[in-house]
């Protein structure tokens, strides 16, 4: 009896925190979002009596002039852009994770030093940053021009490239981390059993290499996709407009359009498209053959 009563103990004291944050920093805070999304929006902008559905039918683009699809194709394009930079990011990651892992222990720290020192700083320094390198007239913008990309003196930014460009940059590290790990584990005894199978490189990548990567590759995945699917400031800040996208739209309603319901409803749909996108990498994660490890 006293070793249940030691073991329920020891398991609140374990499980408490996690719960306590949990509720107080996720189930609490999106509670009152839901609440206020199903109000209407009084003359000051804030929720108000009585319940509404208002707000989603603003959301899926009902107004007064009629419907218009602007807030749909926001919704389209941040879906576009975050898968677009986690792929890019997988690209970059994936080669550079393996490199690391393969070269000499002294250096390895160093190498990733290298790649997670620029995300000690600021988000909105690193995207001014990126603002002064690809705007008109500068070298990059000029090899731009020369190559056809883009129109003389119009630069890289503000436009969807450079918003690419940015969360690929802040993003990168939290992909390659996790992979650098996978790669670490890497049991290179099934590697060269599928040589001496007489395995082709891309056969010994996809049976041997890829198997043991992909729990890394997955954590890398939700690190990036979700956060990048979110994006404030730098599609506010590079892409001028022109590429807003879901967490653009949530702020410009508290901010400044003075619709809270609106934003509230608009933070909903993040969740929910973000708990969809976690079940399609979880049921990925399966069809790629990943263990509980990739199951999420």
């Amino acid at each position: 009896m006293s070793s249940l009563r030691r073991d329920t103990r020891y398991l609140l004291a374990t499980t408490a925190p996690g719960v306590f944050f949990i509720v107080v920093f996720l189930v609490l805070p999106s509670a009152y979002l839901v609440g206020m999304a199903f109000l209407s929006n009084g003359p000051y902008g804030l929720p108000t009596p009585p319940v509404s559905l208002q707000a989603f039918r603003e959301l899926a683009g009902f107004g007064f002039l009629g419907w218009s699809p602007g807030n749909l194709y926001t919704l389209i394009r941040s879906v576009w852009q975050s898968l677009l930079a986690t792929a890019i990011v997988i690209l970059i990651a994936y080669p550079a994770a393996y490199i690391i892992s393969r070269q000499p222990a002294r250096w390895r720290p160093l190498m990733l030093l290298a790649i997670v020192v620029p995300s000690w700083t600021n988000q909105v320094i690193r995207s001014v940053g990126w603002m002064n390198i690809l705007a008109p007239g500068t070298p990059v913008s000029d090899v731009a021009v020369w190559v056809g990309l883009t129109e003389p003196q119009m630069g890289l930014f503000p436009s969807q490239f450079a918003v690419i460009v940015g969360l690929v940059y802040n993003f990168l590290p939290f992909m390659v981390l996790p992979l650098y790990a996978a790669f670490e584990r890497l049991d290179t005894e099934q590697v060269e059993a599928a040589r001496d199978l007489f395995a082709s490189p891309v056969g010994v990548f996809r049976h041997a290499v890829f198997p043991q990567t992909l729990p890394g590759l997955m954590a890398g995945t939700v690190l990036v996709a979700i956060p990048a699917f979110g994006m404030y400031v730098v599609t506010e800040l590079l892409g001028g407009g022109k590429a807003s996208m879901i967490g653009n739209l949530v702020a410009r309603q508290f901010v400044q359009a003075s619709n809270w319901p609106l934003g509230a409803a608009g933070a909903i749909i993040m969740i929910i498209v973000t708990l969809l996108g976690l079940k399609v990498l979880r049921d990925l994660g399966r069809r790629l053959g990943g263990d509980r490890e990739v199951l999420l």
